[in-house]
């Protein structure tokens, strides 16, 4: 392969790098929110996000499939059906499973081991109710309109389905950041995550912006799991874990408690994961195959970590939102 057919890969590589970091860096801000809100790492977020993912395979599949709508309509239907119970789901979790424990000022590991204890029921429950009817794995519906190609250059084109999430996962990145910067319910969840006790003397319910923090991670998730399901085309009980650990790898990149830090990793992680993809077993003779994409991925996130521990855009502050 010459020069000139390496960077002739380059902008559909880019493109398909931003549309997989984008997709990180939605699941990464709901991390991201809880952490700079609580100082909890939220590892049932995963499985929450798997769940979404499962519930637009179903409502696709039961509810669209020779359906005459539209596919931005049928798509728009699923992400608010998987959106309310991600969303559900991250309430209850931190009504049922987190609040008792920071009622009773529980040690720092018992969230921690809790969250993983939901993350496997989660993971279990999707598994035994999947299994009754002999679907353990999913396939997305495929819907040739997501399929058609726009011309991208002279040689390259992007599918319908790549700019459907780049629009998605963009515009709810920027309404996030919006909501947090510039609203009242924004300045609330700030104010919480820089001292839980002085805003509560100022009139702010703590436990109320807590359950709003965790519905909107969990929300985030459920749109998140419909963009990932759209863009690989199956899903599974386990489909949450790798995801997962890569949008938790994101947060921790841009910076953990920070949303544009969150923005900026998942897009950061997804750019390199597509780039050396793409080119280790070009520059390599395929002895580094594509597989190896995720040691280098994580290998340049340790370097950074080496150097900057708080991550590309955290503030050593006490501002984490």
């Amino acid at each position: 392969m010459t020069y000139s057919d390496i960077l002739m890969l380059l902008p559909v590589t880019l493109a398909d790098g931003l549309v997989l970091g984008l997709v990180y860096a939605t699941i990464a801000l709901g991390y991201s929110m809880v952490y700079g809100v609580l100082g909890l790492i939220n590892f049932a977020h995963s499985e929450i996000f798997m769940v979404g993912a499962i519930v637009s395979v179903e409502v696709m599949t039961y509810a669209f499939v020779g359906s005459d709508l539209h596919p931005i309509i049928q798509i728009a239907v699923a992400m608010v059906c998987a959106a309310t119970v991600s969303g559900t789901l991250a309430v209850a979790a931190e009504r049922i499973a987190y609040r008792p424990l920071r009622i009773r000022k529980a040690p720092f590991l018992a969230p921690l081991i809790t969250a993983i204890g939901i993350s496997l029921f989660l993971q279990d429950a999707v598994r035994f109710i999947e299994s009754l009817f002999g679907q353990f794995i999913r396939p997305f519906p495929s819907i040739p309109f997501f399929d058609q190609q726009i011309p991208l250059t002279a040689n390259d084109t992007i599918s319908y389905k790549s700019v459907t999430i780049l629009v998605i996962a963009g515009t709810m990145l920027l309404t996030l950041n919006y909501l947090v910067q510039h609203t009242k319910l924004g300045k609330a969840i700030r104010a919480v995550a820089l001292d839980r006790k002085a805003a509560s003397l100022m009139g702010v319910n703590v436990d109320r912006i807590i359950m709003i923090t965790f519905l909107i991670g969990g929300i985030l998730a459920g749109v998140a799991g419909v963009l990932y399901a759209l863009q690989f085309g199956r899903v599974d009980p386990f489909t949450g874990f790798i995801p997962g650990l890569k949008a938790f790898t994101a947060a921790v990149l841009g910076g953990i408690g920070s949303i544009p830090g969150a923005m900026l990793g998942g897009v950061i992680l997804g750019i390199l994961e597509v780039l050396i993809g793409t080119y280790a077993p070009i520059f390599t003779n395929n002895v580094i195959g594509t597989e190896y994409k995720d040691i280098f991925a994580f290998g340049i996130l340790i370097i950074i970590l080496i150097f900057k521990p708080t991550g590309l855009l955290g503030r050593s502050t006490t501002e984490k939102v």
